[in-house]
């Protein structure tokens, strides 16, 4: 008989499958959903956006944050990650949570636990920062990215106090399909970066600075207020969500890429195949036959689109300048006296 908390319906019409937890507590499972009492996990969410849930670890405790990533790796294929985790939590989930294609990893400086991460899929992301204070915000970008399939470089300590050093990484930026920005103070580095390259810029506002900096507020305004148009800017702080900002932008990319690596060879027409045959570039029509320049096929008593009939001898249509050869194109000269190509 399906059971689940009063509060927790099930999320679809299909029926809810009920087993209890680790903990003992009731759960109730959809194709949508897993209830674990004191969690929802969206199953569903890698079909719909291309990646797993990720976790938010901060209110966590290690036995949820746990059962949610086991429940994750066992429903989901994808990479499966928790973020702003401390040392200790880390390896107590490490030590109980089993490996999936791999034991699971923990990158400190960014904070971020991590199973299955995704295989490369071209889409080339730089990380570029102000200061060294920005380091551990450019960090989480960094890993997050790299841990969903985008290739990360980083550039870091090139703010606007010493523009040389921007101005000397300019196409490094340039060669990315998007740039992430991390800065503090006064956040100038995004509209600067939003005015050397084509590609999107995320903008991520940092909590360094002095009482002025408001903990990221001003910066956070200001890269709102930039005169670089079309520069995206996140909440303070999160590398995490200037790293979903790029996957969502390499989407596309990847689809593409997909459709041209599953698409058949083209099939081959008349069109195809007219389209192939070398031309005469003295003539209006094919070699192996004559073809307008629309590419229909004419009979021989109708007019091409130069008025000239169909059936008149190849030496006799006009050459480049409009002229009628006059004999003298069979010798390889037309009436101006310059050699035929």
């Amino acid at each position: 008989m399906t059971s689940h908390p009063a509060d927790h319906p099930p999320t679809s019409s299909e029926p809810a499958v009920s087993h209890p937890s680790a903990s003992g507590t009731a759960v109730s499972e959809t194709a949508e959903s897993l209830d674990l009492g004191f969690a929802r996990v969206d199953l569903d969410r890698e079909a719909r956006q291309g990646l797993p849930e990720v976790v938010y670890g901060p209110g966590k405790t290690a036995d949820e944050i746990i059962a949610i990533v086991s429940a994750l790796l066992a429903r989901n294929t994808g990479a499966v990650l928790v973020t702003r985790v401390g040392p200790a939590t880390a390896d107590a989930v490490l030590a109980a949570v089993p490996g999936f294609q791999g034991a699971g990893s923990y990158d400190a400086v960014a904070r971020l636990l991590v199973w299955r991460p995704a295989a490369p899929r071209g889409f080339a992301v730089t990380v570029v920062t102000a200061g060294t204070s920005d380091g551990p915000v450019a960090s989480e970008a960094a890993a997050v990215a790299k841990a969903i399939g985008l290739t990360v470089d980083v550039v870091r300590d090139v703010g606007v106090a010493g523009l040389h050093r921007l101005l000397a990484e300019a196409e490094r930026l340039r060669a990315a399909d998007a740039v992430i920005v991390v800065a503090g103070m006064e956040g100038a580095l995004a509209s600067a970066v939003g005015g050397l390259v084509r590609g999107p810029v995320i903008a991520v506002p940092t909590s360094t600075g002095y009482g002025a900096a408001f903990e990221g507020v001003t910066a956070l305004l200001a890269m709102l207020s930039s005169c670089a148009a079309g520069v995206t800017v996140v909440n303070i702080d999160s590398g995490f969500a200037a790293a979903m900002a790029a996957h969502r932008l390499a989407q596309p990319a990847t689809r593409r890429r997909l459709r041209t690596a599953s698409a058949p060879d083209p099939v081959e027409t008349a069109d195809t195949v007219t389209a192939a045959i070398p031309r005469d570039p003295t003539t209006t029509t094919a070699t192996s036959d004559r073809q307008p320049h629309d590419g229909r096929r004419l009979p021989a008593s109708e007019p091409a689109d130069n008025g000239h009939i169909g059936n008149e001898p190849a030496n006799r249509r006009p050459a480049d300048g409009g002229h009628v050869g006059n004999g003298q194109a069979e010798s390889g000269q037309a009436e101006s006296g310059q050699g035929m190509s």
